[in-house]
C-alpha cells in the first residue's frame, strides 16, 4: 500500500523516516501548546470543583475532611461519591501542597501524557515485531487526535486515566518474557489505573480477559473452570456493585430516556408505561429489576446508547468534527475489528486492546452516555493501536502479491 504512493510522496518519507521520532516528539509538543494557547491555560470544566475541593481537603488535613451542615444529606452524598474517586485528587493535592496550583496540574499531566505516548509507541513496535510503522503511526494518532489531547489541559480525571491505561498496556505487553519485575510494574499500573476514577476497572478487567484468552488457548480446563466459578460468583458481584452504585442513579435515566446524561436530546421513549422497581433495593438490582421487567425498551436504550458512543457523533459537534469521526474514526475501527483476528499479533494483547473498548461500551449501555467525549477519549489509543497493527499487516500482504 505504501509502495503504491506517488513517488514524491515516497521520496519525501524515506527522509524523513531517520528523524521521526523527533518529527513526534515536535508534533506533540506543538499540539499540547495548541490547548494551552486555546484554553487559556488550565481549564476549568463541570466536574473540577468536586475534584479540586476534594484535593484543597487533602493538602490541608492529609485525609478527606468533610464537615457536613447539620441536616444535610448534599453533603452525605457528596463525600460517599467523591469516595470513588480516589489517584486524582491525591495527584492534585501534591500540586497544591507544592503550591504549583492549577498550573502545576495540568503542567505534569502533560509531561505524564508524552511520557505515555513514548509508552505506547514501544509497546506497538514490539507487538509489530520491531517494525516502526505501526508504532509511528498508532502514536501519530495519539498525539493529534484532539479529542484526547485536549484533556491534558482539562482538571478532570481524563487526562492522568488515559495515561495510565496506556502504562497498563505497556506493562502487559513487557509481560512477554520478562520476569517477576515485570509481573510487579503491570500490577501496580493497573491498581493505580482502578483508582483514578469509578470506572478504571475496565483497564484491569481488560487485562483479565487477556489472560483467559491465554488460558482459552493453553489450557482449556482451567478456563472453563475459573468461568464456572465467575457464574458462582456473581450474586457477590451484584452485592458489590450495589454498594459500589450507591451514589448513582442508573434506573431513573432509563425513565428519562437518555442517550447522553443530563440531556433529552435524542432521548427514546417508552410506548408503554414502564414497571419501575421498588424501593428500598440496591442500585444493581434495581438494574436487574428494570431489565426483566422492561426488556423490549432497555434493549432499544442500550442499542441507542452503543451507536451513540462508538460513532463519536454528539448534537452539538460541529460539521468538521463529525466529518473526522466518519472518514477517520470509523474506519479505524474497521481496521482494529480485523486487527483482533490476527494470530500474528501476541494474542493476550490482541485480547486487551480489544477487551477495554467492549467493556467501556457495556459499561455505557448499563449506565449512559456523557455529552461529551470523556468515555469515548480513553479507549481511543487502544483502537489507535490495533488498527495500525492491523495496517502494517495489510501493507505487508499486498507488497507480497
Amino acid at each position: 500500500m505504501i509502495s503504491k504512493l506517488p513517488p514524491a510522496v515516497l521520496t519525501l518519507i524515506r527522509r524523513l523516516w531517520p528523524q521521526h521520532r523527533w518529527l513526534l516528539l515536535g508534533l506533540w509538543l506543538l499540539v499540547q501548546a495548541a490547548f494551552l494557547v486555546k484554553f487559556h491555560g488550565p481549564h476549568y470544566a463541570n466536574d473540577s470543583a468536586r475534584y479540586l475541593g476534594y484535593a484543597t481537603n487533602l493538602a490541608q488535613h492529609g485525609y478527606y475532611h468533610l464537615e457536613p451542615t447539620e441536616g444535610s444529606l448534599v453533603d452525605d452524598f457528596q463525600y460517599v461519591h467523591n469516595q470513588r474517586y480516589i489517584l486524582y485528587p491525591w495527584y492534585q493535592s501534591v500540586w497544591l501542597r507544592l503550591h504549583a496550583g492549577w498550573w502545576g496540574i495540568v503542567l505534569g499531566q502533560i509531561l505524564i501524557s508524552g511520557l505515555a505516548a513514548a509508552a505506547l509507541y514501544g509497546s506497538v513496535r514490539r507487538l509489530a515485531g520491531g517494525r516502526r510503522g505501526a508504532a509511528v503511526l498508532a502514536t501519530g494518532l495519539f498525539v493529534v487526535w484532539p479529542d484526547v489531547q485536549q484533556f491534558n489541559c482539562y482538571l478532570l480525571t481524563e487526562s492522568l486515566f488515559i495515561s495510565l491505561s496506556v502504562f497498563s498496556f505497556w506493562a502487559l505487553v513487557r509481560v512477554r518474557g520478562g520476569g517477576w519485575q515485570a509481573w510487579v510494574v503491570l500490577i501496580v499500573c493497573l491498581l493505580s489505573t482502578a483508582l483514578v476514577r469509578p470506572n478504571g476497572f475496565v483497564v484491569a478487567a481488560a487485562a483479565g480477559v487477556a489472560g483467559l484468552a491465554a488460558l482459552h488457548a493453553a489450557r482449556r480446563r482451567l478456563f472453563w473452570g475459573l468461568i464456572g466459578a465467575g457464574v458462582l460468583a456473581a450474586p457477590l458481584v451484584v452485592w458489590w456493585l450495589n454498594y459500589q452504585l450507591v451514589s448513582f442513579f442508573i434506573v431513573e435515566t432509563y425513565v428519562r430516556g437518555e442517550l447522553m446524561f443530563a440531556t433529552p436530546v435524542w432521548a427514546i421513549h417508552p410506548s408503554a408505561p414502564l414497571v419501575l422497581p421498588p424501593a428500598g433495593i440496591g442500585q444493581m438490582s434495581r438494574v436487574l429489576y428494570f431489565a426483566a421487567h422492561n426488556p423490549g425498551f432497555l434493549a432499544r436504550l442500550m442499542l441507542g446508547k452503543l451507536l451513540v458512543f462508538f460513532s463519536s457523533i454528539k448534537p452539538y459537534y460541529s460539521l468538521v468534527h463529525k466529518l473526522m469521526s466518519v472518514l477517520v474514526l470509523w474506519p479505524l475501527y474497521y481496521l482494529a475489528v480485523r486487527g483482533t483476528r490476527r494470530a500474528v499479533v501476541w494474542l493476550p494483547a490482541r485480547a486487551f486492546l480489544a477487551a477495554v473498548p467492549l467493556l467501556q461500551a457495556a459499561i455505557v449501555m448499563l449506565t449512559v452516555d456523557d455529552y461529551d467525549v470523556r468515555f469515548l477519549a480513553p479507549v481511543l489509543p487502544f483502537v489507535f493501536a490495533l488498527a495500525a497493527l492491523e495496517l502494517r499487516i495489510w501493507n505487508e500482504e499486498l507488497a507480497h502479491k
